[in-house]
């Protein structure tokens, strides 16, 4: 958000304690508050007095509902309550994500290709949500993606947004990251405007700049536009980027908006491809819908979009009620008695397969107990089946007493040594074939430690340590006061040297951020 004012005074509010200004914006402020029941840290969101008319309060009101429609999303920021306070200001009350956003982080340096593609992925799954209820955003950018406790991206900021049917104008949308069609003289807004979002946002993070941003260069927002309509996308200017990811890019990013990608997920499954082809692992799509896929989507990616959805399953009736994706009857049914693992108790018997997938369970053998089923081998293709209701031979029978008979002696030879104090032969052991457990605390960035500050002469220095240095590691501080934070900046040696704030209390915040992006949990520490 922009500095330019000073922030409004913050509101009273019942059941909440005032900690600290965040930021500050063109039509509202954003605090910082302790609420007391439950008791966690909350932004709070609140319009600016001067801009309660004019229809701001309606569009403030709206953006409320759009977000409670769609925070449930792990990828867009969780609202838990709004509200007017006593002085008529209207407020939301949000997650509070404490990390930089997505904006701080790619100036402080590019992200690797895995986490761009981790986090395309999951705010493409958050914009193809909120798309399949009838919400464009229309202003997705690096700054309107916040990061959580827990380093997931949360997509925020819906203050203009609209329903997907409209063609209204795209007024408000950010320069660097529009498309095309947002300059026309009549502008037009669509899927496709915030899939060319989606793509110039993971531009951004790759670049450490916007797309037709240019180091060194006229940057205007007159030389931005003249850009972004005439001039092809400037490849990225990294090895490590395959070719694969350039034209997801441009594709995203066409003139035209007929040559983008049809949705967000499907520039999402684009990136999935590009994980696959680099080896990562591939970045689940989180999709709350409905409404059933489309075959093609079934049959290309269906392993890697997990729909989510309320889902009710009444056992009594066949087929199982509430399913949220349609049924596929094609799928072959298979019994195999070392991999079931639930009772079959009656044709309304279903096993649930991840993604949605429903498969029946083969009817039970009447010759057969009602919650067991024993492996059939396959057939001979020598020798043609018997019809399926043909009676058992009785050599058969006699077969399956003679394989039971050897079964129990054997367990008899066994219990025997056993209780004369003799050893039963070994078992043989089987090689184990799982994949050697994972480290899930390897990849976390640590935290600056003995963070202190010393003042002399009007001027504070800061020091700390980092406890686990890398090649390429810097530091990301900013100072803050409680009318706000000031600008973020990087140094590459653990100290900070600024004049003595006029309060006499001077506060800063420090971040370690690796070579590849990645960022830990920032100190705070404030002096004398």
């Amino acid at each position: 958000m922009s500095g330019k004012r000073a922030p409004a005074p913050p509101p009273q509010l019942p059941g909440f304690t005032y900690v600290d200004v965040l930021g500050s914006g063109g039509f509202a402020d954003v605090y910082l508050f302790e609420q007391q029941l439950p008791r966690r840290r909350v932004a709070v969101k609140v319009l600016l007095p001067d801009r309660m008319a004019g229809g701001s309060a309606e569009q403030f009101a709206a953006e409320a509902n759009v977000m409670a429609l769609l925070s449930t999303h792990p990828a867009i920021v969780t609202i838990y309550q709004a509200g007017v306070s006593d002085d008529g200001r209207p407020y939301l009350v949000m997650e509070y994500c404490p990390r930089p956003n997505l904006q701080v982080r790619s100036r402080a340096g590019s992200f690797s290709i895995a986490e761009a593609l981790r986090v395309g992925v999951q705010v493409a799954a958050a914009a193809e949500t909120a798309h399949r209820a009838g919400i464009l955003h229309r202003d997705i950018k690096p700054a309107n993606i916040l990061v959580t406790e827990y380093n997931r991206p949360a997509l925020t900021d819906f203050g203009i947004a609209t329903t997907a049917e409209s063609a209204e104008s795209s007024g408000g949308m950010s320069i660097p990251w529009s498309p095309p069609e947002a300059f026309s003289d009549d502008p037009e807004s669509g899927v496709a405007t915030d899939v060319y979002a989606l793509g110039a946002t993971v531009y951004t993070l790759l670049a450490g700049r916007s797309p037709f941003e240019q180091p060194g260069g006229r940057n205007g927002g007159a030389d931005l536009i003249q850009r972004i309509e005439g001039q092809a996308l400037p490849r990225l200017e990294r090895t490590d980027a395959p070719v694969s990811l350039q034209l997801a890019l441009e594709r995203a990013m066409a003139k035209r908006p007929g040559d983008r990608f049809e949705s967000a997920v499907a520039f999402a499954r684009a990136l999935q491809r590009v994980q696959i082809e680099l080896s990562h692992s591939v970045t689940p799509i989180d999709i709350l819908d409905d409404s059933p896929l489309a075959d093609e989507d079934e049959e290309a990616d269906g392993e890697l979009t997990r729909v989510r959805g309320i889902v009710s399953i009444e056992p009594q009736t066949h087929p199982a009620a509430g399913q949220t994706r349609k049924r596929v009857d094609e799928v072959p049914s298979f019994t195999d008695a070392a991999t079931t693992a639930t009772a079959t108790t009656g044709s309304a018997e279903e096993t649930i397969l991840r993604g949605g997938r429903t498969i029946a369970s083969p009817p039970v053998d009447d010759t057969t107990s009602s919650t067991m089923q024993r492996a059939r081998p396959p057939a001979d293709p020598e020798v043609p089946a018997a019809p399926a209701s043909a009676p058992r031979s009785r050599r058969a029978l006699w077969i399956w007493l003679a394989v039971a008979a050897a079964a129990l002696v054997v367990v008899g030879v066994v219990v025997g040594l056993s209780l004369l104090g003799g050893t039963p032969p070994p078992v043989p052991q089987t090689p184990s074939t799982s994949a050697k457990p994972q480290d899930p605390v390897s990849g976390i960035v640590p935290s600056p430690a003995d963070l202190a500050g010393t003042v002399d002469a009007g001027a504070a220095t800061f020091t700390w340590t980092n406890p686990e240095p890398e090649d390429g590691d810097i530091y990301i501080w900013y100072p803050y006061t409680l009318t706000g934070n000031g600008a973020s900046d990087s140094v590459e040696v653990p100290t900070v040297t600024l004049p003595v704030d006029p309060s006499g209390t001077t506060c800063i915040a420090v971040q370690i951020v690796r070579a590849d992006g990645r960022g830990g949990d920032e100190e705070r520490v404030c002096t004398p």
